[in-house]
């Protein structure tokens, strides 16, 4: 892996890609100084990576290099660093590009996964950090631009990669294994005496990844103890498989005229299962003993549900593009770009339920469903249990629901009618009928991208330089988010797990306590008629108001210009310019709403969504968008840098959806808070309303940088940037109190049903949250006033941050340390949003350091980043997103290696291998409340594999 500072932004992006690749680096030392060469001649903050050749880089994905660099901070994903912080600001608010093209991903948003592009079809990429006029995919953090080979500016090779993979997990789960694989074939070629040339790239991945996952709902007061209000641990298992596709082709027919075609395709797969225990948490209060976060105890009354969750994202992206470049003269060219790039991903996860018995069966007493535990701020862990037997034995273990999930079926209360009672003499009804769930979400994105500028190499003074152009980009994305409720065949009764359902072995749940479990197919009774499914889009109103499309055309005119000249005895660079930006945008979605058949949108009973809950949103708007970056050299190989500009990051796009819902709590304690504001103000209501906005505007900021950097050896230097982020436009959430049996947001709608939103007080009577006393039979009808939320423009605030860079070679200090070096940063930011919310993706902290070795042909490096706490956003319930805080994580890396070029022996000369080991410290990632508590811990373990590159030619 290379580290280091980017190329000349004097070039264009397709230039800067030739000459990264026109330089060969061998070892980290190589690449340490052809960095801090670049470093020296750009007028901009960049930072790069790179490989000598295509399918150089050490790394399974781009991801992981990227990672490394100073400023930059890595997100995990089911223990894979897939999204990437810079400067604070998470990978939607940080312009992508390949080649210099604006790049998809197959996610919720804007940003890019990174982990989906393998190291073996790149030959680098370039971190920008301030921009210029000509750097048409920005964000307020930065762009990446990640590239790819430009063969008539590359070796020849034909290079083989084969990777053997064990996780340091063994998998708890009996149908997976923890070994994986990847293999690649990277080729480049020239013809006709140089004038054509092919590039060609082909990785296929199998990578595992084995987690535990403890989780909690919460922490309550209960009994004078700290203990969980209901518990929900996994053993999850799965396998990443990706297959990719990278060709290039390049005709130089003359001087004057450049064609190069490139294609990219990605097939993405990521299955597995999470398997595991949720369900409520009571204490038998006679047995505990201490207080506070440390107790211990014995749980009574457990009825668990066995969530048995197979997971199947598929994802596939491709991308093509074509560029054109013509010499007009000596002087001036011109060049058309053009590509168009599409991504459907789908996200199913299943969920199948298994227990002692239906819901409403007669089970044991609850003092005969026990599980001892002990309590500590790392969270709750289990000794021994009582009455649990039945989740080890198949025969025992029942294929149905044990608790009451099924009240989103209530519009289907006919379906489940029977006879059958329950254990406490009432029929069972759809309450009690649901047995599982499958989720899925399909996503679409097409993007199309036109490029046209000229180049001109000018005498205008201090203008050296001249670049103008025109960009046209047209988007597509949609999301339709699918939801089914699933009820097994044998309700109202219940059956033992099918013998053909079940896996060759338990689940390991004891590091959690709960011992071992039945593992079966969760798709199985799905694939085999088993359970019986109804449309979940016609039954929860948030569901369909979270289905909807995005269109967005951006048309960009843009001007740079370079200058170069001497003021004293100070040479000094740099560019001016502007881009003048017109963004058409529009969004389509529903409005989900429950009508008064109980269905969602459904009026007509056809199974179609009703035409009045369609709505359809549009807005344009323009930015005008300035730049400026200077570059002065001081003394003699000691710079100072200044930039300005302004910048801007699109919404995210699950928020600047048309679509939304209105929702009813039907808990009978908020159905019974009096009709006025002063109680809804203190109780809460059971009504809330929820839609995006799609008229938001781009994130906007005013940035300013200033950096020193004194280089002191050909593989050393010393660096201090200091930057501020003036954000003067942020996406904020917004409130209002509406009436919901007459929404002014809504042309009047009342959403009261009688007989769904009110209620009949029971025998035992009620009291209300408010102290009023309900005799039974009482009728109660909620308060009509409830929260609209959304989202609006309008939050402002700043970033202040500094980054420091040290790279020394420590054969400054002796001749006998030849060889070894240090390469580290640290980066401090201090972040603040004007209602005192957190930027997603923001660390306080960040660190890195890299001690490594290399000398003839033998390299050892071992490489550890550290950040702190940080908030983010994540898939949640339903196929939504949803907010959470990420605790501070360590990673630490290692790699030795041993190139054969300089063994002497002939056949081995284009052979290296490599042993690399990440996450070597086994660092889990934890969540903690404001208690010091546990509520989420995720165990990936390390990671070890070993490398073998071998290149023909």
């Amino acid at each position: 892996m290379l580290t280091g500072q980017a190329y000349s932004q004097e070039t264009s992006a397709a230039e800067q890609a030739e000459d990264v690749e026109v330089i060969a680096v061998k070892g980290i030392r190589g690449s340490l100084i052809r960095a801090q060469a670049v470093k020296m001649d750009n007028s901009s903050i960049v930072e790069a990576i790179s490989a000598e050749d295509i399918g150089k880089l050490p790394d399974s994905s781009i991801a992981e290099s990227l990672a490394r660099l100073p400023g930059m901070a890595g997100e995990r994903v089911g223990g894979r660093t897939s999204g990437i912080s810079v400067r604070g600001f998470k990978e939607d608010f940080t312009g992508t590009s390949l080649n210099g093209r604006e790049l998809i991903g197959i996610g919720d948003n804007r940003g890019v996964e990174y982990d989906l592009y393998p190291a073996e079809i790149m030959t680098g990429a370039t971190i920008y950090k301030t921009t210029d006029a000509s750097l048409l995919v920005q964000g307020i953090g930065g762009t990446v631009d990640l590239q790819t080979v430009r063969p008539l500016a590359a070796q020849e090779t034909l290079t083989l990669t084969g990777v053997l993979e064990q996780g340091g997990n063994d998998s708890d789960n009996p149908e997976f294994d923890n070994n994986g694989h990847r293999y690649a074939l990277s080729f480049v070629e020239k013809f006709a005496d140089d004038k054509i040339g092919i590039a060609l790239a082909i990785a296929s991945t199998e990578s595992p990844r084995n987690e535990r996952k403890y989780g909690v709902w919460g922490y309550g007061e209960n009994n004078g103890a700290l203990l969980p209000s209901g518990l929900d641990s996994q053993a999850i298992s799965r396998v990443l498989e990706r297959d990719t596709i990278s060709g290039i082709f390049q005709w130089r027919p003359n001087d004057d005229l450049d064609i190069v075609v490139d294609i990219l395709d990605i097939d993405y797969s990521d299955s597995g299962v999470i398997r595991g225990f949720i369900e409520p948490f009571e204490l038998d209060a006679a047995s505990l003993n201490g207080s506070g976060a440390n107790s211990t105890g014995t749980q009574i009354n457990s009825n668990p549900v066995l969530r048995t969750d197979p997971a199947q994202k598929d994802g596939e992206l491709s991308t093509y593009g074509l560029n054109l470049t013509y010499h007009l003269n000596d002087s001036w060219s011109v060049e058309l770009d053009v590509a168009d790039s599409e991504s459907t991903k789908r996200d199913l996860r299943g969920e199948s339920y298994s227990g002692l018995a239906r819901n409403g069966a007669a089970i044991a007493d609850a003092d005969q469903r026990t599980r001892d535990f002990i309590m500590s701020p790392d969270g709750i862990t289990f000794t021994d249990s009582n009455g649990l037997g039945a989740f080890a034995d198949p025969t025992m273990l029942q294929l149905a629901g044990p608790q009451p999930w099924g009240g989103g079926m209530a519009s289907l209360a006919d379906q489940f009618a029977t006879d059958a009672l329950r254990a406490d003499g009432e029929n069972y009804n759809y309450i009690n009928a649901q047995d599982g769930f499958l989720n899925y979400a399909d996503f679409e994105e097409e993007l199309t991208t036109m490029r046209l500028e000229t180049f001109g190499l000018v005498d205008w003074g201090m203008v050296t330089k001249v670049n103008v152009g025109v960009a046209y980009s047209d988007r597509f994305k949609s999301k339709d988010n699918k939801g089914f409720f699933a009820t097994a065949s044998s309700y109202p009764d219940s059956q033992a797990i099918p013998a053909d359902y079940l896996y060759n072995g338990l689940t390991d749940l004891t590091w959690a306590g709960m011992g071992y479990v039945v593992a079966y197919d969760g798709f199985a009774p799905y694939n085999d008629g088993e359970y019986t499914l109804n449309d979940a889009g016609l039954l929860e109103p948030d569901r369909l108001g979270d289905t909807y499309e995005i269109n967005e055309e951006v048309t960009t005119l843009f001007a740079k210009f370079d200058f170069e000249t001497e003021v004293g005895d100070f040479f000094v660079t740099g560019n001016i310019g502007a881009q003048y930006v017109q963004t058409d945008q529009s969004s389509t979605g529903y409005i989900g709403i429950v009508g008064s058949n109980f269905k969602v949108c459904d009026a007509d009973n056809d199974g179609a969504i009703d035409a009045d809950c369609l709505i359809d949103i549009e807005e344009d708007y323009s930015h005008f968008l300035p730049s400026f970056n200077l570059s002065v050299e001081v003394a003699e190989n000691r710079y100072v840098r200044f930039a300005a500009s302004k910048t801007i990051s699109r919404a995210r796009i699950d928020q600047m959806k048309a679509s939304g819902f209105v929702k009813f709590d039907q808990n009978i304690n908020l159905i019974a808070i009096p009709n006025n504001q002063e109680a809804v103000d203190e109780y809460g209501s059971p009504w809330s309303k929820f839609q995006g906005n799609p008229r938001l505007r781009p994130l906007e900021a005013n940035n300013f940088d200033l950096s020193f950097e004194n280089y002191f050896e050909n593989e050393g230097y010393l660096s201090l940037a200091l930057f501020y982020k003036d954000l003067v436009n942020w996406t904020r959430d917004g409130n209002q109190t509406i009436d919901f049996t007459n929404d002014v947001t809504n042309e009047g709608a009342n959403y009261f049903i009688p007989g769904f939103h009110d209620r009949t007080v029971g025998a035992d009577g009620l009291v209300g949250p408010d102290g009023t006393t309900y005799a039974a039979g009482t009728y109660l009808t909620p308060p009509d006033t409830g929260t609209f939320s959304f989202f609006e423009d309008g939050l402002t605030g700043s970033v202040k941050g500094a980054e420091m860079t040290a790279q020394v070679p420590l054969s400054m200090l002796a001749d006998s340390l030849e060889g070894f070096g240090l390469a580290g940063s640290a980066t401090f930011i201090d972040a603040e949003l004007d209602d005192g919310t957190p930027i997603a993706g923001q660390s306080d902290r960040v660190y890195s350091l890299t001690a490594y070795y290399e000398m003839n042909g033998f390299e050892i490096r071992f490489a550890a980043t550290k950040r702190s706490e940080y908030f983010t956003y994540e898939r949640g319930g339903s196929n939504k997103i949803e907010e959470a805080t990420r605790s501070a994580i360590t990673q630490v890396d290692g790699q030795i290696s041993y190139d054969f070029e300089g063994s002497g022996i002939e056949y081995l000369e284009g052979l290296r291998i490599s042993l690399q080991g990440s996450n070597l410290t086994d660092e889990e990632e934890e969540t903690r409340d404001e208690n010091g508590l546990v509520t989420l811990r995720r165990e990936f373990g390390p990671s070890y594999l070993l490398n073998f590159n071998y290149s023909f030619y």
